[in-house]
């Protein structure tokens, strides 16, 4: 074994010791908004895709924005997954729960689609300058699977104050941000298909 081979496995089995190694991160997830069930009223299927984000959001690391245009990470946090996988998981969930359309899925799923949801994270942040808030936005696309062509696309946005401090309250705030929208997507969505 080389001695950086050594090295670097000695440094790996620290990190296995108690009291080596970086302390374990905060691992959040977000929560699909409540819903009031509507009975369904069409035959349309729908699929959630995985939406897109710039690099900064398509990852683990909770966003903090001390000032604009400064990007900095939540310390000692991270999300339970790749932010766009958890988002559209939980906007999947709450078209589910809300009844309105016959059917709703992932790619892979096998359903026979009607329309896609498309949708662009461009803001999933905490903003800490002049008061913290977390901001939400997301812009969505509805696409006819039949024929390619767009039906409507809208932005949707949501700001909500943190209330208390540390890493816990502004995940909260993020998660009641990120209901909101969802909520007014499928509203949205319901109203235009």
């Amino acid at each position: 074994m080389s001695g950086a081979a050594i090295i670097a496995a000695a440094l790996s089995g620290c990190a296995l010791l108690p009291g080596g190694g970086p302390a374990p991160l905060d691992t959040y997830e977000l929560s699909a908004p409540a819903s009031q069930a509507q009975k369904t009223r069409n035959r349309t299927q729908i699929l959630i895709a995985e939406p897109s984000a710039l690099k900064a959001l398509d990852g683990e690391n909770i966003v903090i924005k001390p000032a604009p245009g400064v990007i900095q990470f939540l310390k000692g946090a991270q999300w339970a997954d790749r932010l766009p996988k958890i988002v559209q998981a939980r906007l999947a969930e709450t078209f589910q729960r809300s009844g309105s359309f016959a059917g709703v899925g992932l790619p892979g799923e096998g359903l026979a689609i009607d329309y896609q949801v498309i949708a662009e994270v461009r803001a999933f942040e905490v903003r800490v300058d002049g008061g913290s808030h977390a901001e939400v936005e997301l812009f969505v696309r509805l696409l006819n699977d039949r024929n390619g062509t767009v039906r409507a696309s809208r932005i949707f946005e949501a700001s909500v104050p943190v209330s208390g401090n540390g890493n816990d309250a502004y995940v909260r705030a993020l998660n009641s941000a990120f209901g909101q929208a969802a909520t007014d997507v499928v509203t949205w969505t319901d109203s235009v298909i």
